[in-house]
């Protein structure tokens, strides 16, 4: 299997991180790429740098006015502001917007949904490089490879077509899936990451191409909060492309599986033609952020669970914030995923 990784990605160091009125440093470092990078050159995974397809399978997926942003915000922020290193909006545009704004600090909370995404000097370089990953991933799949992980960071689950969240920017999964269909009909993203994929959810909510299922923990307690309930089903021509599984704080390896088992039938049931899985190891019962209690062998577990598709298949990594554990849990997905009676 190849790994797709751009040392540029390296660069996005943010600093600033706000939760429950207190400042932190942003879970969101350069040593889970490292980690996980170190992983798969042990698993025997072949390293391959992305190709630059451009901005256009980005803009595909994301607003023109929000990716200018994204590329000149950090620049505008120092010039312009007496302010922090980084950009981190202090107003958002919560409901009424009738206009947008010319100033980056007006700007920052039209396309920022909180202080978890900070923009600093390096970031949409980083950001660029990750989706880039992530196109080059599902070209390779395109081309033939019948599996091909995307090492992208920072991650993208979060990000909406014109809003940055969650330590993302750009949405790399929506990006991928999106590119896949150049070649398939039908594609299935499957999100395992402990926090909803909110981004990749409202992205693809009306389309009836893509069918999108997350199974997170319930966001009636835990971000983000606002989207990733089980009535939402899609709206439109996508009205049963969309199911959510929200599981109570403390689910493990058990719970997880029986909810993959759960929508499996929904999956196959929409007859798609190839797969991305939005790949977070934030389940894990040590990560300092999550509130799931999966195990390095649940990953395992649910690397086999989705290897029953048997499809064309584009990884996708999101979250995972425990760097002492989190190369062995992809080592443990990978097992399980790539096990060969299974593919």
């Amino acid at each position: 299997m190849r790994v797709i990784f751009d040392p540029i990605q390296r660069s996005h160091a943010p600093h600033f991180h706000l939760f429950a009125g207190k400042t932190m440093t942003c879970p969101e470092q350069v040593s889970r790429a490292d980690s996980l990078l170190a992983a798969a050159r042990a698993f025997g995974c072949e390293l391959k740098a992305p190709r630059d397809f451009g901005l256009a399978p980005i803009r595909s997926i994301h607003d023109a006015g929000y990716l200018d942003f994204l590329r000149t915000a950090h620049e505008r922020w120092v010039q312009t502001l007496d302010g922090s290193s980084e950009v981190v909006p202090h107003v958002y545009a919560i409901r009424q917007v009738r206009g947008c704004p010319t100033s980056v600090l007006g700007q920052a909370g039209l396309y920022m949904m909180g202080t978890n995404c900070s923009i600093g000097e390096s970031t949409w370089r980083a950001a660029y490089a990750s989706a880039q990953t992530a196109i080059e991933a599902a070209e390779l799949v395109r081309s033939g490879d019948s599996v091909c992980y995307g090492l992208c960071r920072p991650p993208g689950h979060h990000a909406y077509y014109d809003l940055a969240g969650g330590f993302c920017y750009l949405n790399n999964a929506a990006i991928a899936a999106t590119h896949l269909r150049k070649t398939f009909a039908k594609v299935a993203i499957i999100d395992i990451d402990v926090h909803h994929g909110n981004g990749t959810q409202e992205i693809f909510y009306r389309r009836s191409d893509i069918h999108f299922t997350s199974i997170h923990a319930d966001p009636s307690s835990f971000f983000p909060f606002y989207l990733g309930y089980a009535q939402e089903q899609g709206e439109g021509d996508g009205l049963g492309c969309n199911r959510n599984c929200p599981l109570p704080a403390g689910a493990g390896d058990a719970e997880f599986v029986q909810a993959l088992e759960r929508v499996t039938p929904e999956i196959e049931a929409f007859a798609p033609n190839a797969m991305v899985i939005s790949l977070g190891f934030d389940a894990f019962v040590l990560d300092p952020i999550g509130v799931f209690s999966v195990t390095t062998g649940g990953f395992e577990r649910i690397g086999r669970s989705l290897a029953r598709f048997k499809l064309p298949t584009v990884l996708i990594q999101e979250g995972g914030y425990d760097t002492g554990h989190i190369g062995e849990n992809l080592m443990a997905f990978l097992n399980g995923f790539l096990a060969p009676e299974l593919r």
